[in-house]
């Protein structure tokens, strides 16, 4: 019998409300989905967080649409991050926004999801971020890659040789725990080197490790397989 799937507690950040109310509907039929709030701006979202981790409820996923008054969801993710350094946020995008996601991810998100994406998409992004995974749109990342910080050396150069198996498996879209089975190592030795690699190139999150590997050749987005839409 197979291990029932954790819940995951998630809050949604957008000054839509008709948008709001589109994605609790949606999310509140997954049965390892609990959508805990919603809030219209980053003031708002900072504040409910704090209410909800003091009530024990302390939210696993944030939603965070990106452009919002005043406070944007760059401000939004940059805060609550330095706040809770263990909450995942997602940002939510529109295919023109790539500056505006490079921002979030230098800010803190663990990644993002297209507005536009279907709504089964935006399930499976959360799902991939909880997890540790990725969830990438193929063709905003490529657009991305172009932003990431130059590093001067090869990633041989830079990287150890299980740093690189780590970084492909990254690439791949893979979460802690699969990359530990798939190299046979702990999942906190994965973690440590992990650490090392964002230590090393200069980036803030794996998926900015992961657009990195796929600008300097370690992955390749396009081939099949490859592109981390896991779900």
């Amino acid at each position: 019998m197979a291990d029932p799937q954790p819940v995951i507690r998630v809050l949604i950040v957008d000054d839509h409300a008709v948008v709001r109310r589109g994605l609790l509907a949606f999310l509140a039929t997954e049965p390892d989905l609990d959508v805990v709030g919603d809030a219209a701006g980053g003031a708002e979202a900072l504040a409910l967080f704090a209410r909800l981790d003091a009530a024990g409820r302390r939210p696993d996923i944030v939603l965070m649409d990106l452009l919002m008054e005043p406070m944007d969801g760059i401000e939004t993710t940059r805060r609550l991050r330095a706040l809770y350094d263990d909450v995942q946020i997602v940002a939510l995008t529109s295919f023109a926004e790539e500056e505006r996601v490079h921002a979030a991810l230098e800010a803190g998100a663990a990644g993002y999801v297209l507005k536009d994406a279907d709504a089964h998409e935006v399930v499976a992004a959360i799902r991939a971020v909880h997890r540790g995974g990725l969830q990438l749109d193929p063709a905003v990342a490529r657009r991305l890659m172009t932003m990431l910080r130059p590093v001067p050396l090869a990633a041989s150069d830079v990287l150890t040789t299980r740093e690189l198996d780590v970084l492909r498996l990254i690439g791949d879209g893979r979460a802690n725990k699969e990359i530990a089975t798939a190299l046979d190592l702990s999942e906190r030795t994965v973690r440590t080197h992990v650490s090392s690699i964002l230590g090393k190139l200069g980036l803030s999150s794996r998926t900015q490790a992961a657009l990195w590997a796929a600008r300097e050749g370690v992955v390749d987005l396009g081939r099949p397989g490859a592109s981390p839409r896991a779900s």
